[in-house]
């Protein structure tokens, strides 16, 4: 298959030569290997057979298996050697793992519903921010046209919260300092009235807040998309302080670079902060993209589900832990948005066609791969390894041909409708593509196969069919209902002005800006 869409990339010769004349693997630099369990898990055994097992010698790379029945074998230690090897080495990819419930518990004979790995992840590697990022493919249009950037703070709030059940009486919350100079004193003191009650507690560490700004700004900067800082903090007085930490930092650091580069101009020349219910609002209107959010850690989970769910679906977003060693290296964990796929799996165990889209499974490998790489690169044994430069190379021919699938419509069934490959022939596809890469040898070959193709056609571009997704389960007597409370002359057909009440009623209508109001002041909703 021809690659038609192949990016220049300068060292794409020498090192194609180089596969094609020596068949030499590269040699990947240390990296962490958490595999999980279900479909995403027998699909990455495929990618790393079909994709990466010819070309690359991972004979470095660290496997922990965080399946149920291993935690379960082992009494969680494999989390606490997975976690500890992550610290160690710095760069970590993570398939998707079950968290199980009782129901599961009971199914899969396990000793105990063993919790979610992600909080002894965070803590151990020291976690700053979850970044999460829409996935775009040249040419296919997904949701937002442009990038978008989402930081989430990834400790403290309700996932760390202690509680317990209470009665009518006295609730006092105390803190008791580490120092002799710091007094004790009173958080909190209520009177609960009711006889059944919940007492909720839970903190906001801020000490690694600027980390985060840093790599927010730095990233959107870079990408050229304009930074906003989400919170509720009109409301939520606490909340003031992640707000004034990351001014501080952007005033500081950033504000003269972003002005320069025009990403202000629109903003009234500052950095904007946006309440959490208007950004709620903005995700939904703001489909061209080219923005970033940071927000606190429950508010970023909710926003990057939607996200998502406006560019697609979680496949079609990153989720990179960023943490930071002791030495100030910086930890970094890529894992896709999405679960196991449990569905998928149990049609493949029935002996039923699965088409499982592995992109943002794929995205995360290239991501723990060239991190590897960068991090490699500085240590004493760096000769020892492939460069920078070569694992680059793979990685992005990866890429290029994971894309070229979708983009020629030999892509899996949620992009490319019922014609589309299963699980199995699209690994298949991409392998062939990656080989052409790959090799001038077989590129030349395929291209001359082409040019006598009777069948050759040009690559089609557009935007795939939400119809196709798997999930995809819309109620349409609903949206007949809908569509009739729209259509308010009853004609079948809604007109512009009809469209225009439907906005403002959804709460969507894009909104004219007025110069002598901030964004912020445009954007505020009331609780």
């Amino acid at each position: 298959v021809v690659n038609q869409l192949v990016k220049p990339n300068a060292y794409r010769p020498a090192f194609a030569r180089r596969f094609a004349s020596t068949k030499e693997k590269l040699v990947a630099p240390p990296m962490v290997y958490i595999s999980g369990e279900e479909m995403t898990k027998y699909t990455m055994q495929l990618i790393l057979e079909k994709w990466i097992a010819p070309y690359v010698n991972t004979s470095e790379w660290e496997y922990y298996d965080l399946s149920c029945k291993a935690r379960d074998d082992t009494e969680d230690k494999v989390l606490h050697d997975a976690v500890d090897a992550g610290s160690r080495i710095g760069a970590i990819f993570k398939e998707p793992t079950i968290t199980p419930t009782a129901v599961q518990q009971e199914l899969l004979g396990l000793k105990k519903a063993w919790g979610s790995p992600n909080g002894a992840m965070r803590r151990g590697w020291n976690g700053i921010t979850i970044s999460r990022d829409t996935i775009h493919i040249d040419g296919i249009k997904l949701g937002f046209e442009k990038p978008v950037f989402f930081e989430r703070h990834a400790v403290g709030g309700e996932y760390g919260a202690g509680w317990s059940k209470c009665g009518a009486g006295k609730l006092v919350t105390t803190f008791l300092p580490d120092d002799d100079k710091t007094k004790a004193f009173v958080v909190d003191s209520r009177t609960l009235k009711d006889t059944e009650n919940v007492a909720v507690v839970y903190h906001n560490p801020l000490d690694n807040v600027p980390d985060l700004a840093h790599h927010f700004f730095t990233r959107c900067l870079n990408a050229g998309i304009v930074p906003y800082v989400v919170t509720k903090k009109t409301v939520f007085k606490w909340q003031e302080g992640f707000w004034t930490i990351m001014k501080d930092v952007f005033d500081r650091d950033y504000k003269e670079k972003y002005t320069e580069a025009g990403l202000l101009d629109q903003c009234g020349g500052e950095l904007q902060h946006l309440i959490s219910d208007a950004a709620t609002m903005q995700i939904i209107r703001w489909t061209k993209g080219g923005f970033g959010m940071a927000a606190h850690n429950y508010d970023g989970d909710m926003l990057t589900d939607e996200v998502a769910q406006v560019h697609r679906s979680p496949g079609f977003i990153t989720s990179n832990l960023i943490g930071k060693r002791e030495d100030g290296a910086m930890i970094k964990e890529y894992e896709a948005s999405h679960g196991t796929v449990a569905d998928l799996w149990h049609a493949h165990l029935r002996g039923e066609e699965t088409s499982m889209n592995p992109l943002g499974m794929v995205e995360a490998v290239i991501g723990a791969m060239e991190h590897s790489a960068f991090l490699a690169a500085k240590t004493p044994d760096a000769a020892r390894f492939s460069s920078f430069e070569e694992i680059e190379f793979f990685t992005q021919s990866l890429r290029t041909a994971l894309h070229d699938a979708f983009r020629s419509g030999h892509g899996t069934r949620d992009m490319s409708g019922p014609s589309g490959l299963t699980t199995e022939a699209f690994i298949a596809n991409v392998a062939d593509r990656l080989n052409v890469l790959l090799d001038p040898d077989a590129a030349a070959a395929a291209a001359a196969a082409a040019a006598a193709s009777e069948t050759d056609t040009a690559i089609e571009l557009a935007q795939p069919d939400p119809r196709f997704r798997r999930n995809y389960n819309v109620d349409k007597n609903a949206v007949v209902e809908l569509f009739a409370e729209y259509d308010e002359d009853g004609d079948g057909s809604i007109c512009i002005q009809e469209f225009e009440s439907m906005l403002v009623k959804l709460g969507v209508a894009p909104m004219l800006k007025e110069k002598s109001k901030s964004v912020e002041d445009e954007l505020d909703i009331a609780p």
